[in-house]
C-alpha cells in the first residue's frame, strides 16, 4: 500500500507522521520577510549603507522589476517558512525553543554561508553586519512564530 503526503494549505495545522505544521503560521512569516525587510532596508534603517556597501544609485533600483522580485522572494520565503516549520514539527516546540532553533539556523547555517560567501567577493564588514543582521534577526522571528504559534 502506498501512502500519500498532502499538505493541506488551507487548513488551520495539519499533522502527518507526528510533525505539526500550522500553515498559517508559514505564510505569515512568508509575508514578514517582505514586511521586516521593507523596514530593515528603509531609510530609518540600513537603506543609505546598504546601497552605498553595493554600490547602488537610484537609477540602478529603478531598473528593478518589483512584481518579479517580490514574487520570488514571498516563494522563496515559503520555503524557509515551511523547511523551518518541518524542523520544528515535533509537537513538545513551543515559542522559546522556536527562537532558539530560528536564532541557530540563521546563525550558524545561513548567515554563516553568507559571510562565507561575502568573504570571497570582497565584500565590507559592514554589508556582511545588514545583512547577516536581518537573516539573523528573520530566522529568530520565524522560529518563535513558529514553535508558539502551534
Amino acid at each position: 500500500m502506498q501512502s500519500e503526503y498532502r499538505i493541506p494549505i488551507l487548513q488551520k495545522s495539519s499533522k502527518m507522521d507526528n510533525v505539526i505544521i500550522n500553515h498559517w503560521a508559514v505564510w505569515i512569516c512568508a509575508a514578514l520577510n517582505l514586511a521586516l525587510g521593507a523596514f530593515w532596508y528603509s531609510p530609518l534603517l540600513f537603506f543609505k549603507a546598504w546601497k552605498k556597501e553595493n554600490n547602488l544609485t537610484d537609477q540602478d533600483l529603478s531598473r528593478l522589476n518589483p512584481g518579479l522580485v517580490y514574487s520570488l522572494t514571498f516563494l522563496l520565503s515559503l520555503l524557509i517558512a515551511y523547511n523551518l516549520a518541518f524542523f520544528l514539527g515535533d509537537e513538545n516546540v513551543d515559542g522559546t525553543w522556536g527562537l532558539t532553533a530560528g536564532f541557530l539556523s540563521g546563525f550558524g547555517w545561513a548567515a554563516a554561508i553568507f559571510v562565507v560567501v561575502a568573504l570571497f567577493e570582497l565584500r565590507s564588514w559592514r554589508y556582511i553586519l545588514i545583512n547577516a543582521g536581518y537573516i539573523i534577526f528573520y530566522f529568530s522571528l520565524t522560529g518563535w512564530i513558529i514553535g508558539f504559534w502551534r
